[in-house]
């Protein structure tokens, strides 16, 4: 091909010189150089180059045109001939001058271009100023207390780092070989880039220069003969060597960056330093997740704010991953058995000492000592079982953890129950679907951060919290893949392909933003922190996953996840505070408009304020107590002790007493009666009476309605700490032994002083038998049925038992009639007499039935009988001083009841005493106790104190307690910033 276009190329060289330079007459082809000759007219004969010279006219176009011109010369070369003028001088000083502009136009160019370019460079790098906020204030206060030349004096000298450093010889070695194995593509390419510029200059392509091409390319392959792999191989493990020196290096210095800024935060701690310290960035976040947590059980709302949920299946080593990331053991453990019951918050935070608290608790728990740890896990236990309820298996109740220390990463973490996938004996069969709702309710939040957790050492097609997470966050934009148990899964798995897929993100069709891969321990629950992470390091060291390339240097190790998810956090943190801030600042302005339309008169007192208000309004009842006057007590008491007692003195004392026959007997049987009830009831009897009293006072109090102020949201609440105050109150013990004491020495005292005393005592026997007689009279009346006069006018008849009973009482009182000194017993034969005589008129009568009916007639008889006496002793209190002497009149009934009016009255002024003194104060005490205890527990707060008031304002606070938190927080992360 390339000798049929020989012909046409030397019509090119002829017509070149006639028309571009006007030649007067044809170039000679000796001329040309010996390559184009060869190239263009490889059939021209060598044999033909001997000509005569020629002599050509050319006008020169140049500056210096104007110069005459020598005689020009042709000197001899070795192929052919060449022009010398002899203007040379100018013409190198016209040429000097071009290269003047020239240097000075690229001079010009190169710097503009060059500024250009640094501009663009300088555009392209990060603003450092917005990661100030990595590096704590105090680093930047280093020099005002820490003598840094000290500290260079204690670092090792040039020698001891240069031992540290790389092999530079060894590794020249290897780029000089590799330099050596690119040299022959280096001469290949510098051959082509010649023959090219040949072609360019004579404008066709020629067969020499090909050929060269050809000869450089089969060396070449020579050259590639040389195994190469080798060398590659050892580069690679030098510069892996050289990797794992420098990682050393590193791990030592931030342990002694470690280990001083703990110094420094311990300064700080003790206050050696008089500067305000400011609460941490991470606890003032934690602080309003905390709020919104609680707002969010009570109120059923949902917060976007930023948190790293943590989810995988069960036994997957999510509580391990999170050990590692806060450098202690404190999760419970167990062998195959769901430990994580209830989501558990961590707030990890930088501080002197590595700690850990609750956040309802101000015990700190050491995580240097081993005491402390199994502690804490025994708590977190504890926690987790309270919260669950009875039939439940997991909580939703989220426990709240804080752990300090120097080196940690700051970030929120929350702790989610393991997905399963079957439900065991022993949990609740809807355990499976309450651990997906709590874990889609925690990652539906679109500005949480994912961490899902699997475990390598199982099969991929066996993991189930995968398919939920891609469910949750299919562009995986917010999620975090670790790889946990690296090391089994190097040895269990037979093609390590596998595990580089898993990390590439090829295998799962979930997506996420990183993929890393842990080993966190080889399964021994004893294993402490500092030994895992040996023996981490040492498997990356040696595994071939990495020295393979499988996985990458940052994509392992906890720590690198560590750093990776608080970046990660931080960021989601800074781009959704604001916009959450914002949303919270509208629902409280719409909160307050509720609140002004609907109670525009009420303050805004939340549930606690509410409470506070509440306890001080019974506390001031309770102190009301203490004001009743002593009058009012003893009469109250002394009214119901009677009341309670007065069935027992009429029908076991009087009555048996006044059947006797004189008045010795009468006395002796009054005696003996009192003393055996003063023994057994009658001080039990009054301590009921008085505490019933009591409770009635302080129910009073608390229920009593005090017009304009009354707030009935409050009843509810005051009725439970009534009710808890008086089943917790017990009366004193010793008191019913003192009272026995006072009541005895009281009814044995028969001495009436004065007459007035002695009226006292007719009218209180007057009052008692009326009583006794109008209830006696109602019960008769029950029995008969109504009179004649009711009959006839409310039209109301008798019933047939109600006949039979009327003529039963019809003849009994006949039998009374006749004998008025009766007995208060009927005798059998007049029950006998009595069943005849009904029986004679058609009226059949149980025997039973008489003597029932016989008790109220006589009961009545013996009332009216006693009234009677009453009447006639009026005038006694004379005979009663003379001992009834010379006189047949007898009031040793009237004597019976002044003493049991006195010892009434003795009685109540005790109980009275009792409970001024000691009982009112003791019932004040209970009601603290109450009051302190309902408000530790806000469930019973909750449910006393219901209402839609009390929730708006509850709302009210919560809302405005958020926004300044996230206010205050916004501030000072831009101060930070």
């Amino acid at each position: 091909m390339w000798r049929t276009r020989a012909p046409t190329a030397c019509v090119i060289c002829r017509s070149l010189a006639n028309s571009s330079y006007r030649i007067k007459r044809k170039s000679p082809l000796q001329n040309l150089h010996l390559a184009s000759r060869s190239i263009h007219h490889p059939y021209y004969s060598s044999s033909k180059l001997q000509r005569p010279p020629l002599r050509i006219s050319i006008q020169l176009f140049s500056s210096l045109n104007r110069l005459p011109l020598r005689k020009t010369k042709l000197l001899n070369v070795k192929y052919g001939y060449q022009f010398h003028r002899n203007f040379w001088l100018a013409r190198l000083a016209s040429r000097l001058l071009k290269i003047r502009y020239l240097i000075l136009g690229s001079a010009v160019g190169g710097g503009y271009t060059a500024k250009k370019t640094y501009d663009q460079w300088k555009d392209m790098v990060p603003d450092l100023d917005e990661y100030k906020w990595i590096v704590p204030d105090f680093i930047w206060e280093l020099d005002e207390h820490i003598d840094f030349e000290k500290l260079i004096k204690a670092l090792p000298d040039a020698d001891d780092l240069a031992k540290l450093l790389p092999d530079f010889d060894k590794i020249g070695e290897s780029f000089t070989s590799l330099k050596g194995f690119f040299s022959p593509g280096y001469n290949l390419v510098s051959e082509v880039i010649g023959a090219s510029d040949l072609l360019l200059l004579l404008g066709s392509p020629g067969e020499t220069a090909f050929r060269a091409t050809d000869q450089a390319y089969d060396n070449d392959k020579q050259y590639k003969k040389v195994s190469d792999k080798e060398k590659v191989d050892q580069l690679q493990e030098e510069l892996l060597r050289t990797q794992l020196k420098y990682q050393r290096m590193l791990e030592r210095l931030e342990k002694e960056n470690k280990e001083l800024r703990k110094l420094v935060l311990q300064r700080d701690d003790k206050g050696i330093h008089q500067r305000k310290l400011k609460k941490s960035l991470i606890d003032m976040y934690s602080e309003v997740l905390d709020i919104l947590s609680d707002y969010d059980a009570n109120y059923n709302t949902q917060d976007h704010l930023p948190r790293v949920v943590v989810v995988g299946d069960q036994s997957a080593g999510k509580t391990s991953v999170l050990e590692m990331i806060a450098q202690a053991r404190i999760f419970p453990r167990g062998s195959g058995e769901m430990m994580t019951r209830s989501p558990v918050k961590v707030t990890l935070s930088e501080g002197p000492h590595h700690v850990a608290l609750f956040k309802d608790s101000s015990r700190e728990f050491d995580l240097t000592k081993e005491e402390d740890l199994a502690a804490l896990r025994n708590e977190i236990e504890i926690r987790m079982r309270n919260s669950v309820k009875e039939g439940c298996t997991v909580s939703t109740e989220t426990i709240s953890l804080s752990v300090k220390g120097p080196g940690l990463q700051r970030m929120v973490l929350v702790d989610l129950p393991g997905v399963i996938s079957t439900v065991t004996s022993g949990m609740a069969p809807d355990t499976k679907e309450t651990i997906f709702s709590i874990s889609k309710a925690y990652m539906q939040n679109p500005n949480a951060i994912i961490l899902c957790i699997q475990d390598g050492s199982v099969d991929a097609e066996r993991s189930i919290v995968t398919d939920l997470v891609s469910q949750m966050d299919p562009q995986g934009k917010r999620t975090i893949f670790v790889l946990t148990k690296v090391d089994l899964a190097e040895k269990n798995v037979a093609s390590p392909n596998r595990i580089q897929q898993i990390i590439e993100g090829k295998l799962f069709p979930m997506k996420a933003l990183g993929y890393f891969a842990v080993v966190t321990g080889k399964g021994n629950s004893s294993e402490s922190i500092e030994s895992i992470k040996e023996y981490e390091e040492e498997f990356f060291q040696n595994s071939k996953l990495l020295k393979t390339s499988m996985l990458k240097a940052h994509q392992v190790t906890t720590k690198n996840l560590s750093l990776a998810v608080s970046d990660c956090f931080w960021k989601m943190v800074r781009e959704s505070v604001e916009q959450q801030a914002d949303a919270f600042k509208a629902t409280r302005f719409n909160l307050e408009t509720e609140w002004k339309n609907n109670y525009p008169r009420l303050r805004e007192l939340d549930r606690n304020e509410l409470f506070e208000k509440a306890k001080n309004e019974i506390l001031d009842e309770v102190i009301s107590l203490t004001q009743v006057t002593p009058k009012h007590w003893e009469e109250i008491l002394q009214k119901t002790l009677w009341e309670r007692v007065s069935t027992h003195v009429i029908e076991n004392i009087y009555l048996p007493a006044a059947q006797t026959m004189n008045s010795g007997t009468f006395n002796t049987t009054v005696d003996i009666k009192l003393k055996q009830w003063t023994d057994k009831q009658l001080p039990n009897k009054a301590v009921e009476v008085a505490w019933e009293t009591l409770q009635e006072e302080f129910s009073r109090f608390m229920t009593e309605q005090k017009g304009k102020e009354h707030d009935d949201i409050f009843d509810k609440l005051k009725q439970a700490v009534k009710e808890e105050s008086i089943k917790r109150h017990k009366w004193n013990e010793r008191a019913e032994d003192s009272l026995r004491v006072i009541q005895h020495n009281a009814l044995e005292d028969r001495s009436i002083s004065d007459k007035q005393q002695w009226d006292a005592a007719i009218h209180f026997m007057e009052e008692t038998l009326q009583s006794r007689l109008k209830d006696t009279e109602s019960v008769i009346e029950d029995m008969v049925g109504p009179d004649w006069k009711k009959r006839w006018l409310y039209w109301i008849g008798r019933t047939k038992e109600q006949n039979i009973r009327n003529e039963t009482k019809n003849e009994l009182e006949k039998l009374i009639k006749c004998n008025e000194d009766h007995a208060a017993y009927l005798a059998n034969d007049e029950v006998t007499t009595v069943r005849k005589n009904l029986e004679a008129r058609g009226i059949t009568v149980d025997p039973c039935l008489i003597k029932d009916t016989w008790h109220q007639i006589y009961r009545r008889y013996f009332l009216k009988t006693a009234l009677n006496h009453c009447n006639l002793c009026r005038r006694g209190f004379y005979y009663y001083q003379r001992h009834f002497v010379d006189s047949e009149l007898e009031c040793n009934d009237i004597v019976l009841f002044w003493r049991i009016q006195r010892m009434l009255a003795i009685t109540a002024n005790t109980l009275r005493q009792q409970l001024t003194n000691t009982e009112v104060r003791r019932l004040e005490k209970n009601v603290k106790e109450v009051l302190e205890d309902f408000a530790e527990d806000n469930e019973k707060k909750v449910k006393l104190l219901t209402g839609k008031r009390v929730q708006l304002a509850e709302d009210l606070k919560k809302v405005r307690e958020i926004q300044e938190k996230l206010e205050a927080f916004i501030e000072a992360l831009h101060q930070e910033k």
